[in-house]
């Protein structure tokens, strides 16, 4: 299964799950903990103003977000696959991993690996750990599990809960050995603990409790 990139703005990932409509005005009275932007007081509108005036000054998070929302169709853009897909690319090109691992994801369900694996490996390297689980996926497509375990071995050590959950179905059907799932699990825990803050924790408890908040 693809996973997609979990650092992505909690109410814009609800907003794709379902959670929000067209209709609601999406407002926080704080800036966001992952990525530090700040939505103070802002409408919809007023967001995606934002973005395209940071778009203009180069910025590749803000094309990140903006390609998402043509990707979608949120945030009142209509669905545009080719202005995402351009505004991904610009971001790639600028260093946004997650950009790059989006680009993949088109790439992935379009049937072309050979592209998605080029824009998984341009970050897996550099430590971005979704980007290296969905590089085990393109493995397994390809018929590598080996590579796969691999891949996934090291995200799941970077705190990916997917990969672990992954290590553990091999385990449990005998595809991993004891060794490599408990060295794995210790190092998995260890990430977890690294990445947890109470901001973070706080937000997120927020944003369960009060999701149109």
């Amino acid at each position: 299964m693809w996973a997609r990139n979990d650092i992505m703005h909690v109410a814009e990932k609800l907003f794709v799950e379902g959670a929000y409509t067209l209709s609601n005005v999406l407002t926080t009275n704080k800036k966001c903990p992952f990525c530090n932007y700040d939505r103070s007081n802002k409408t919809v509108v007023e967001h995606v103003e934002d973005l395209m005036k940071r778009v203009e000054a180069n910025d590749p998070a803000s094309m990140f977000m903006l390609a998402n929302s043509y990707q979608h169709g949120l945030n009142g853009l209509q669905q545009d696959h080719a202005k995402a897909m351009e505004l991904y690319a610009r971001s790639a090109n600028l260093g946004n991993s997650m950009a790059h691992n989006n680009l993949a994801g088109v790439y992935n369900e379009g049937g072309d690996l050979k592209k998605a694996k080029f824009h998984l490996e341009a970050v897996a390297m550099a430590g971005h750990e979704v980007a290296r689980y969905n590089l085990a996926c393109i493995e397994v497509k390809s018929g590598d599990m080996e590579r796969a375990v691999k891949h996934w071995t090291i995200a799941a050590s970077a705190g990916e809960n997917g990969a672990m959950e992954f290590l553990r179905m091999l385990f449990e059907k005998g595809h991993v050995n004891s060794t490599i799932i408990n060295s794995t699990l210790a190092a998995y825990n260890n990430s977890c603990i690294e990445m947890r803050s109470e901001a973070r924790d706080a937000y997120i408890r927020d944003k369960l409790n009060n999701p149109f908040t």
